[in-house]
C-alpha cells in the first residue's frame, strides 16, 4: 500500500511504452500486407484504440490516486479552488485529486535539524557559517547554534503560500541570526561565558518559539553550541584567570600557614591546660589529705581529751611507757630538778677506788609526779688490776 502510487506511476509509463511498441508493430504488419494507407487506417481502428484505453486508464488512476507517507503532509495545488490551492491539507494515508487540473506538493513534518557552525563539516552550509555578535561590553563574539523544528500539518498550507520550499533558507535562517545577535548585544562578554549564557539561550529558544510559530514551524529546541571569543579577548582571559588562580593560590597557602599556627596553639593551650588541671588536682589532692589527717588528728585528740578526763592518771603512765631503756638522764625532784649525766657519773664511780673490783649498785630515786616515783638503777662493775 505504502508504495501503490509509485506503482501506478510503474504500470502507466510501461504500458505506454507497451502501447508504443504494440502500435509500431501493427503499423509495420499493415504496411507489409496492406499497404501504407491501409497501415494508417489501421492506426485508428479499434485494434489500437482498446490499448490506447488501457493506457490512458492507467495514467489517469496514476494521476488522480496520491499517497501521502506517514511522515509527510501534503497540499494541493487546483486549478479549480479558491485561491488556487485546497484550504485543507492531505493528511497520511491515500487521496484523490484532478489529473491535469490538480497536483500535489509534499512537505516533512519530522523534526528538522539546522546548524549554524564554523566548522566546514558542520551545518547545512560549508565554510565558517558562525554567527558574529557583539556583546553589551563591545566584544566581539562568534556563536554556533543549532535549532530543532518541525512544520506544524495544520498551517502546512500558509507555509507554501509564504514561503513554499524556502522557508528554511529564506526564513528560519535570518530570523535566527537577527535574533541571536539581539540578545547577545543585552549581555557582556563575561556574562556571556559564564552561567548566564543559559539565560541567553532559554530568551533565544522562547523568541523563536513566537517568530516561527507565527509562520506555521514549532520549535523543539535551541542550542548555543560554542560561543568563541577574538584571540585578544580569549588571551586576556586568560592572563586574568592565571592571575587569580596564582592569588587563590597564595590565600590558600596563607591560610594553610595560619590553620597550622592556630593548630600549634590550641595545642600548646591544651598542654598547659592539661599541666594546670594536673597541679589543681595533685594540689587538691594534696589539701584534701590534709584536711583529712587533721580531722583524724582533732577527732584522736577530742577523744584522747575524754578519755583523760575520765582517768587523768592515764598521762602519766603513757610518760612512763615511753622512756626509753638506755635513758641517760635522771630527774630529781619536782620542786628543784636537776639534769645529771649519768655517764659523767658513771666514770667518777669506776674511777673511786672503794670500790676496788667489787660489784656497786647505785640506785636513785626521785619524784617525776605527786603520786609516782621511779627508780633508776644500775650496776656498776669494776676489776681492779692486779
Amino acid at each position: 500500500m505504502p508504495n501503490l502510487d509509485e506503482l501506478l506511476r510503474f504500470l502507466s509509463l510501461l504500458s505506454w511504452i507497451l502501447f508504443g511498441i504494440y502500435v509500431l508493430a501493427v503499423f509495420v504488419r499493415s504496411l507489409l500486407t496492406e499497404g501504407f494507407k491501409k497501415a494508417v487506417r489501421r492506426l485508428g481502428s479499434a485494434q489500437v484504440g482498446i490499448p490506447l484505453g488501457v493506457s490512458l486508464l492507467v495514467t489517469f488512476l496514476s494521476a488522480a490516486l496520491v499517497f501521502v507517507p506517514p511522515t509527510n503532509v501534503g497540499v494541493v495545488i487546483s486549478l479549480i479552488s479558491p485561491g488556487g490551492v485546497r484550504p485543507d491539507p492531505l493528511r497520511a494515508g491515500l487521496h484523490w485529486i484532478v489529473p491535469i487540473l490538480e497536483r500535489e506538493i509534499e512537505y516533512p513534518i519530522i523534526w528538522q535539524n539546522y546548524t549554524m557552525s564554523a566548522k566546514p563539516s558542520e551545518g547545512q552550509v560549508s565554510g565558517d557559517d558562525s554567527i558574529r555578535a557583539r556583546t553589551s561590553d563591545g566584544q566581539e563574539v562568534l556563536i554556533d547554534s543549532s535549532i530543532i523544528f518541525r512544520i506544524n500539518p495544520d498551517q502546512v498550507v500558509t507555509l507554501h503560500i509564504d514561503w513554499q520550499d524556502r522557508y528554511t533558507t529564506d526564513y528560519v535562517r535570518p530570523v535566527i541570526r537577527g535574533l541571536v545577535r539581539t540578545q547577545a548585544s543585552q549581555f557582556s562578554a563575561r556574562e556571556v561565558s559564564s552561567s548566564a549564557r543559559r539565560n541567553l539561550e532559554t530568551s533565544l529558544e522562547r523568541l523563536l518559539r513566537e517568530s516561527l510559530g507565527e509562520k506555521g514551524l514549532l520549535v523543539d529546541r535551541f542550542l548555543l553550541r560554542d560561543i568563541t571569543f577574538t584571540d585578544d579577548y580569549a588571551k586576556a582571559v586568560e592572563n586574568k584567570q592565571i592571575a587569580f588562580e596564582g592569588e587563590t593560590r597564595t590565600l590558600y597557602e596563607a591560610n594553610q600557614v595560619r590553620n597550622l599556627a592556630a593548630g600549634e596553639r590550641d595545642r600548646l593551650a591544651t598542654e598547659a591546660q592539661g599541666r594546670s588541671d594536673k597541679y589543681r588536682i595533685e594540689a587538691e589532692g594534696r589539701a584534701a589529705a590534709i584536711l583529712l589527717e587533721a580531722e583524724a588528728q582533732a577527732q584522736a585528740l577530742d577523744l584522747i581529751g575524754k578519755v583523760l578526763e575520765q582517768n587523768p592518771d592515764l598521762l602519766t603512765y603513757e610518760y612512763i611507757d615511753k622512756l626509753s631503756p638506755n635513758i641517760r638522764v635522771m630527774l630529781v625532784p619536782n620542786t628543784a630538778p636537776y639534769l645529771l649525766p649519768l655517764d659523767g657519773l658513771t666514770e667518777s664511780l669506776n674511777s673511786d677506788s672503794a670500790l676496788n673490783g667489787l660489784d656497786a649498785q647505785m640506785t636513785f630515786t626521785t619524784t617525776v609526779l605527786p603520786s609516782v616515783s621511779i627508780q633508776l638503777s644500775q650496776t656498776l662493775t669494776s676489776t681492779t688490776s692486779p
